[in-house]
């Protein structure tokens, strides 16, 4: 009978699925040590296929931020449907099912949340406006504003062996909404379930031709040809990372680079959290928790365990007890808690790096040489218990807080105060993540205060928040995944943060048209337009500087008095005269700001029935100078800003909405924030 041959990973580059030239290299499964595919992509033309996504760019960049948004959403339905399927081979990786869903569902996740993002907060539109307008004259006719726009090149991902999905997604879903077309290049040891994964995303239809590749194998020279407009992004070794970073062709050309490396990450047992408070549990429970899923191959799991020395045998056995439950064994046996470490080379290098560990430490729960299992063959598979350490001197170690051992291996370290267990969290010497868990304010500040400079996440626990906890080793889409020093000094996700890393921000100088023209908002001084009121008007009809200026209405003081009767704000500067000109602010008693605020919109409403659907709020108000009885009010209001929302018959309108006294004063400034229909019979 003949045998089948292993499957041929393949790469997806310039449109099409190419195999290496070379027979490759064999991957196995982690819990078997089967062979599940063989893996190359000898030969394959590196210069071409990242020209081939800088030509195809512009498909992606030709769409709005809501359309990209809507492409991501869909797509994450479409891969969701399919996840069975993913989660079938994930088991190969060493991963349970609980781990899976980590890396599948955790990567399903972020496309839908950079989905919402996407069609929450940023416009339908191609170029992002960021800040503020800067007023560059004294006559209003030369301004500025930073805009955000597409780069011309190709994002490339180096991703690490841990999370085949996640990990692509992670980086995928900003690089795609920011309309920058993606390489992607998975760690060889599962690289098959990013291949599965890809060749399903390509099978979709869902996105622009070029704007995903997909390289199985060796990169070979593609970092020789990268340009000042492409993005490389590395997760994986502090080692590989800085060797990348220093690619004469990526400091010739000034590449970005982005870097997330493993680090010792830490988590700190507040001095108030003793054996038999919640704290203490949890703290135990989390740190069992981190060492166990993905087997410890996590670049947020803890490492460093640091409690007050007093507490130190009581954690050590809490931590024992809890770990004992984590039965080891095949990823698919339900009876298996935690499954094998990616590969026998990984078990090698965990076990490397204990022995290293050791010259500061002593192992105190474990035994890496004598691996138990529920289910498989101990050898066969790549599986190793977990493995807890004890540094009695960890102000003096070194070691300890400069190995890591990228599996279920963490380090227990007595401390003497709050302020030596800061120290030892610096000696990390930047980390992703750290958490403390405390009930105690004081501690909380303090150790955040102390911790953050060195951290790029801190997670606070205690029992208020248990049970809604996202917990110490899960990055979330719309926090900053990254860290200082060690860790990379790079930054992913964190909301659009992540997607400004994809784009280039640029300062615009301009006269208000000109610029108003760039940006697509009106401005002071931009051209307007009166006709027909801009409330009867809907996005078909509606322009940019469609404005209205209105009637005048005089304040009274009867004005004031029944709107302090009415709404019971009698606030001494609107109902005291000798008192409100003791202020020194005032000359006598002043209207109400949200009297004006009322005033003004009863002199700019349309009040009949149109295609303003609703009001939803109001943005930048502020009071400019006061309202005195007797004082003459106008309004002028403008079309500053028109966002259509895709798959609605409305869309978002921002009118600039600008009160004046008699002498020409603005007496408040704000932005009026409106729903109206797309079309609207006449």
């Amino acid at each position: 009978m003949t045998q089948q041959a292993p499957y041929t990973l393949k790469s997806y580059i310039c449109g099409e699925w190419k195999a290496g030239s070379r027979d490759g290299a064999e991957l196995l499964d982690a819990g078997t040590g089967a062979v599940v595919a063989t893996i190359d992509a000898t030969g394959l033309d590196m210069a071409e296929a990242l020209d081939y996504g800088r030509r195809s760019g512009h498909a992606l960049r030709s769409m709005t931020f809501h359309e990209r948004a809507e492409m991501l959403k869909s797509l994450g339905k479409f891969l969701t449907e399919r996840k069975a399927e993913f989660h079938a081979l994930s088991l190969a990786t060493g991963a349970t099912p609980r781990d899976g869903m980590v890396d599948i569902e955790g990567g399903l996740h972020t496309l839908f949340a950079y989905s919402g993002m996407g069609r929450r907060e940023l416009p339908n539109a191609r170029t992002l406006v960021e800040g503020d307008l800067q007023a560059l004259s004294k006559d209003g006719s030369f301004f500025a504003h930073h805009v955000l726009t597409s780069l011309q090149g190709v994002a490339v991902h180096i991703n690490a062996y841990n999370f085949p999905c996640w990990g692509m997604l992670e980086k995928l879903a900003p690089t795609l909404l920011a309309g920058v077309p993606a390489v992607i290049k998975p760690a060889s040891q599962t690289a098959y379930l990013t291949e599965l994964m890809v060749r399903r995303i390509i099978d979709s239809g869902l996105l622009p031709g070029g704007a995903l590749q997909l390289i199985s194998g060796s990169v070979g020279d593609l970092l020789d040809h990268v340009t000042g407009q492409d993005v490389v992004t590395f997760t994986g070794s502090a080692s590989t990372g800085r060797m990348l970073k220093a690619h004469p062709k990526i400091i010739a050309e000034s590449t970005r680079f982005t870097m997330e490396a493993d680090s010792l990450n830490a988590a700190v047992l507040g001095p108030d959290a003793v054996s038999g408070t919640p704290e203490f549990d949890l703290f135990v429970k989390e740190v069992a928790r981190e060492m166990t899923v993905k087997a410890g191959q996590k670049c947020t799991a803890i490492r460093r365990i640091m409690v007050p020395r007093a507490q130190s045998q009581a954690v050590i056995a809490a931590l024992g007890a809890e770990l004992a439950k984590a039965s080891v064994g095949l990823p698919g046996d339900a009876a298996t808690r935690m499954g094998a470490l990616a590969s026998h080379a990984q078990r090698d290098e965990v076990r490397a790096r204990i022995r290293d560990l050791s010259l500061d430490a002593e192992i105190v729960v474990g035994n890496p040489d004598d691996v138990r299992v529920v289910s498989g063959d101990p050898e066969a598979g790549a599986f190793l218990n977990p493995v807890v350490m004890y540094c009695d001197t960890p102000g003096t170690a070194r070691a300890v807080h400069d190995t890591e051992a990228f599996g279920p291996v963490s380090t227990v370290m007595p401390y003497d105060d709050l302020d030596e267990a800061v120290s030892l969290t610096h000696r990390g010497k930047g980390s992703l993540v750290a958490s403390v868990f405390t009930n105690d304010p004081g501690v909380a500040e303090a150790a955040v205060i102390g911790m953050a400079p060195f951290h790029g996440r801190i997670l606070l626990g205690n029992r208020v928040s248990a049970k809604s906890s996202t917990g110490h080793g899960a990055p979330l889409p719309n926090l900053v995944h990254g860290g200082p020093g060690r860790a990379g000094g790079g930054e992913e996700m964190g909301g659009i943060r992540g997607v400004k890393h994809f784009m280039q921000r640029t300062a615009v100088q301009g006269a208000p048209a000109l610029l108003s023209a760039v940006t697509g908002q009106w401005i002071d001084g931009a051209p307007t337009r009166a006709d027909v009121h801009p409330f009867r008007k809907s996005l078909a009809e509606l322009r940019i500087g469609d404005q209205l200026v209105t009637q005048k209405r005089e304040i009274t003081l009867a004005d004031i008095e029944h709107f302090a009767a009415f709404t019971g704000d009698t606030f001494y500067a609107h109902m005291d005269e000798d008192a409100a000109k003791a202020n020194p602010f005032f000359d006598g008693r002043v209207a109400h700001g949200y009297l004006i605020v009322s005033f003004a919109a009863g002199l700019f409403v349309q009040p009949d029935p149109g295609p303003v659907l609703a009001n939803y709020g109001v943005d930048n108000l502020r009071f400019l100078t006061p309202v005195y009885p007797g004082d003459v009010l106008g309004v002028r209001l403008t079309c500053k800003d028109i966002n259509p929302r895709t798959n609605t018959e409305h869309g978002e309108v921002r009118w600039d909405c600008q009160v004046t006294n008699q002498a020409g004063e603005v007496v408040a400034q704000y932005d009026v924030l409106t729903m109206v229909a797309k079309t609207w019979p006449n």
